[in-house]
C-alpha cells in the first residue's frame, strides 16, 4: 500500500509547519498534483535538470525540494527558455514539487537544529525569533475508567508541556448527563432515557502547532460516539521557533580549527573565513543559506563567530570591524536536509505501514567549482 500525495505533505508539515515560512516565501506546491498514489519520492536541495532526470529515473513521483522551482513571479511559460523546458519536463513526467523553505529554517528539529548539531553545538537557543507558538487549554471529559486512554494519546501527539515538563494534566471527577437522541448509538445508556455517568474532567496544555494532532488522537482513543470537549486561547507564550541558532561548543578553539570542523561537519570542499586564524572560538552562530544581514543578531547574541553562506564583501568588512568572526561554508552546505528530511519521511511513512521510499538525491547542485 502506498500513501498519497496529500499524506505525505502532511508529514512534511509536522516536521516544517508552513506557517513558520517567512512572509512572501514561496514554499508549498508549486509544479503537479499530490492527488495521487506515491512510490517514490525524492529529497532535493534544489531542483535542476540534473534532480529531474535522478527522480525520473528512480520513478519518483514527487520532489520534495528545499529551494523554489518557481521563486519569481512568472510571466510567461516558454519552453525554450531554462525555467519553461524545467517547469515542462516536470509536467511531462508528471513529477509533483513541493517546497520546504524558511519553515524548515525555524523548525524545531529542522535545518538550523542539524546544521548546529553536525557543528557539535549545545545549549541551542534560537537566533532570530519569527514565531512563538500560541497555546490553548484543552478540556474533554470522558468516562471514568477511560480517562488514562485519552490521556496518553494526547501527550503522544505533544499535550502537556509546560518547559521542561511533560504530561502536565489537571483532572477533576464528576457527573455527566446526556439524553441520546433517536439516530444515536450511546457507548452508555439507551436512547430516549436521561443518562448520568461519572466522568473525569481533563484539561491540558496544547501548542497550536500539534493542535490538530492532538484533537484527532484525543477524538480517536475516546469512547464516546459525540465527544464534549472545549479549547481556549492562553494568554500564554509557549516555544519560540525562528532563523538561525546559537549555540556553544564543548571548549574554545581557535577560528582556523573551528573553520576546519565547519569544513568538515558540513562535507564542502572549502570555507571562506573573516577574522585572525587565533581568534578563540566558544558561542556559535549558525544559519543556513544567505545570511549577511544576521550579522546584528549573532553580535547581539554574543557570538564569537557566525557561520553562514553567500556572506558579501561589505559584510564581511562590518563584521570585521565589529569583532565578530565569520566562516562561509557557502549555499550548498544545506544540502544537509536531503538526508535528514529523506529519513524523516521514511520513519513516517514505516510508523503508518505505507510502502513508499524516500529516497536522498544524489545529484551534485552545488554551481561553484574551484580552479
Amino acid at each position: 500500500m502506498y500513501a498519497r500525495g496529500e499524506t505525505v505533505i502532511q508529514w512534511m508539515e509536522r516536521l516544517a509547519p508552513k506557517h513558520y515560512a517567512e512572509p512572501d516565501d514561496k514554499i508549498g506546491l508549486q509544479v503537479g498534483s499530490v492527488r495521487k498514489e506515491i512510490r517514490t519520492v525524492l529529497v532535493a536541495l534544489d531542483v535542476t535538470p540534473e534532480v529531474v532526470a535522478e527522480a525520473a529515473e528512480l520513478g519518483a513521483e514527487l520532489i520534495i525540494a528545499h529551494h523554489a522551482v518557481i521563486y519569481r513571479p512568472l510571466a510567461h511559460l516558454q519552453t525554450d527558455t531554462p525555467s519553461g523546458a524545467l517547469a515542462a519536463e516536470l509536467l511531462r513526467r508528471d513529477i509533483a514539487v513541493y517546497v520546504a523553505h524558511t519553515n524548515l529554517d525555524s523548525a524545531e528539529g529542522g535545518m538550523n537544529d542539524w546544521m548546529a548539531e553536525a557543528l557539535g553545538l549545545s545549549n541551542l537557543q534560537v537566533l532570530r525569533e519569527a514565531h512563538t507558538d500560541k497555546l490553548y487549554k484543552l478540556v474533554v471529559f470522558v468516562p471514568k475508567g477511560h480517562e488514562q486512554a485519552v490521556r496518553d494519546a494526547m501527550f503522544g501527539a505533544g499535550a502537556g508541556w509546560i518547559g521542561n515538563y511533560s504530561h502536565c494534566s489537571f483532572n477533576v471527577e464528576g457527573t455527566g448527563t446526556f439524553l441520546p437522541r433517536e439516530g444515536s448509538d450511546p457507548f452508555i445508556g439507551r436512547q430516549g432515557k436521561l443518562e448520568t455517568a461519572e466522568e473525569v474532567r481533563i484539561e491540558t496544555v496544547v501548542p497550536q502547532s500539534v493542535r490538530g494532532k492532538v484533537v484527532s488522537a484525543m477524538l480517536k482513543a475516546h469512547p464516546y460516539e459525540e465527544v464534549a470537549y472545549d479549547l481556549y486561547a492562553m494568554d500564554l507564550k509557549g516555544r519560540s521557533f525562528g532563523l538561525g541558532r546559537v549555540g556553544t561548543l564543548p571548549s574554545p578553539e581557535p577560528l582556523d580549527v573551528f573553520a576546519e570542523r565547519v569544513k568538515q561537519a558540513l562535507d564542502v570542499p572549502f570555507v571562506r573565513v573573516v577574522g585572525a586564524g587565533d581568534k578563540p572560538i566558544r558561542k556559535v552562530a549558525v544559519l543556513g543559506g544567505s545570511g549577511s544581514r544576521f550579522i546584528g543578531n549573532a553580535r547581539f547574541a554574543g557570538a564569537d563567530v557566525l557561520v553562514t553562506g553567500d556572506i558579501d564583501y561589505h559584510t564581511a568588512h562590518d563584521a570585521a570591524a565589529a569583532g565578530l568572526a565569520l566562516v562561509d561554508p557557502g549555499h550548498n552546505a544545506e544540502k544537509i536536509m536531503k538526508e535528514k528530511v529523506a529519513s524523516w519521511l521514511q520513519g513516517r511513512a514505516a510508523e503508518e505501514g505505507y510502502d513508499t521510499v524516500v529516497r536522498a538525491s544524489k545529484a551534485n547542485t552545488e554551481p561553484f567549482r574551484l580552479r
